[in-house]
């Protein structure tokens, strides 16, 4: 990561953090009354294919001790009625900005991969992650939807895993790739505006 990249997150990320600091004490509080402790969901991702970090999120779900892989169709019960809101509107990410001040995380990049996806797939995410993740990103922004579409049809956990290796791990790198051979910050200013461009559409629906 460039030295004026770096400095433009934590830049942003405290400027954004002071801004909407009484909208994440708020949403915090209503996940706190409507839907119990814990508020925040932690869990391990890669930052690259052999280091780890604790990506923080608002909790959108039940608990499940045994919870593992990505969401999909088979874990859509689980969604309370708070967390559908904020998944829509992507209010759940708000709390990475404290990963972005850590330097977990890039405000541009991948999205940050689950271990079990780096170890079963390391030739790609050897590449992806030269990259620090993002928040958003290319692949987020052209993808993403799609990617919650093919998720969403699946019934079962095992239904959900192979559709994910095989149809959304090789096309979100592609795009993944794409940004690393173009990346510099008028780009990522641009996914950054799109991203929220995209927020602010669902919030109008």
């Amino acid at each position: 990561m460039t030295l004026g990249k770096r400095l433009f997150d934590i830049l942003f990320a405290i400027a954004l953090g002071i801004l909407l600091l009484p909208v994440m004490a708020l949403l915090a509080l209503v996940i706190l009354v409507r839907d119990g402790r814990p508020v925040f969901y932690l869990s391990e991702r890669m930052q690259t294919p052999d280091r780890a970090f604790r990506l923080v999120k608002f909790r959108t779900m039940t608990e499940n001790a045994n919870d593992q892989g990505v969401s999909g169709g088979d874990k859509s019960n689980r969604i309370t009625t708070t967390g559908a809101m904020l998944r829509r509107t992507r209010l759940d990410e708000l709390p990475q900005l404290w990963n972005i001040l850590k330097g977990d995380m890039s405000f541009v990049g991948p999205r940050p991969p689950l271990r079990l996806y780096v170890e079963e797939f390391p030739h790609t995410y050897s590449r992806v992650l030269r990259n620090r993740p993002g928040v958003t990103g290319l692949a987020s922004l052209h993808f993403h939807e799609h990617e919650a579409r093919l998720l969403a049809t699946c019934q079962t956990a095992e239904e959900t895993d192979r559709v994910y290796r095989r149809r959304c791990i090789p096309r979100k790198a592609r795009l993944d790739m794409i940004y690393q051979r173009h990346k510099n910050i008028c780009f990522d200013l641009l996914i950054l505006i799109k991203t929220l461009a995209s927020v602010l559409r669902k919030r109008g629906k």
